[in-house]
């Protein structure tokens, strides 16, 4: 394998050289912002396709005005910077980039004034989240979700992902493969770090983008292609504990998750315990969009090669 580099602040790193100080405030408090996008290979055309990275750019800088980060750069420059890095790491398979805007001040104390910011951007090789196409046994975590005005999810920020450690690390050491949180309310919120669905008959349902989730560039693309492609009804609401049990099909969805299909959750085998017919449809569908091999919806997929 070649060399690797990173994007900070202006410059093309060796991996091995990419390095921050053990004071940068983000390590000490938490405090960047990030996003994860896919970079997908399509063997075929022997190209990446970088998957709806305009909406995920414009996400992060959403996230930067809520922490008061200047984001440095517009969405666009931030498109440019990522094609050069990944044509410089030279991938021939699927990949993931991770572009993060850090408070980087030297001192003690959580304040984010007078706290100047910096942008790092790596890629990754990476392949499937879950490891494979298994059904997925969760449960429903006794930690609840953060809500809006504490650690605002609509923000993807580092320091909330203890919440996210916490529900994982727990759900795993009791036997499960993950977990669903739920708000304070009682109601449904997401999965650890992905959004959720459950398919009631003709219906797909999701939880609302009030319902302290990371309102997610995955979420968004489901919701359209089941409903344009697919011909189902659609629908975000509340969603009770108990609904849980007695769904039909249930699923995670992200950009790490992909299209995550639930045989079980707190026990309860749902559906018929296998892939579910509008889960396998919604997946494959999915799955050719993501690869550039849907004309339809290749705007969404920025070549990386050219």
């Amino acid at each position: 394998m070649g060399q690797e580099y990173y994007y900070m602040d202006g410059k093309y790193v060796p991996s091995n050289e990419a390095m921050i100080p053990v004071r940068t405030h983000a390590f000490l408090y938490g405090t960047s912002v990030f996003e994860g996008i896919r970079g997908y290979y399509n063997k075929e055309e022997d190209q990446i396709y970088a998957f709806r990275m305009k909406e995920h750019f414009e996400r992060l800088l959403n996230s930067c005005k809520i922490m008061h980060m200047d984001p440095k750069h517009t969405v666009e420059e931030y498109m440019q910077i990522t094609k050069d890095l990944l044509k410089k790491n030279n991938y021939r398979e699927d990949c993931y980039v991770r572009p993060e805007v850090y408070k980087n001040a030297l001192k003690i104390g959580p304040s984010l004034l007078d706290n100047p910011d910096s942008v790092l951007i790596f890629t990754i090789k990476l392949g499937n989240y879950f490891g494979g196409e298994k059904m997925l046994n969760i449960c429903v975590s006794n930690w609840a979700r953060l809500e809006d005005n504490t650690i605002p999810p609509r923000a993807k920020v580092s320091g909330a992902y203890a919440n996210t450690a916490l529900m994982i690390t727990d759900a795993k050491l009791a036997g499960f493969d993950d977990c669903i949180s739920l708000s304070a309310s009682g109601h449904v919120a997401e999965g650890s770090a992905m959004n959720f669905f459950i398919v009631e008959g003709d219906t797909l349902v999701t939880t609302q983008t009030t319902s302290n989730i990371l309102v997610g560039v995955t979420r968004n693309t489901i919701l359209e292609i089941a409903k344009e492609e697919l011909g189902m009804k659609v629908c975000e609401r509340e969603i009770d504990r108990t609904e849980l049990y007695t769904a039909d099909e249930a699923f995670f969805c992200g950009t790490g998750a992909q299209v995550a299909p639930i045989g079980s959750i707190d026990h309860r085998t749902i559906g018929t315990g296998k892939v579910g017919e509008k889960t396998a449809a919604i997946s494959k569908l999915y799955f050719d969009i993501v690869r550039g091999k849907n004309e339809k919806y290749k705007k969404w997929c920025t070549p990386i090669y050219e």
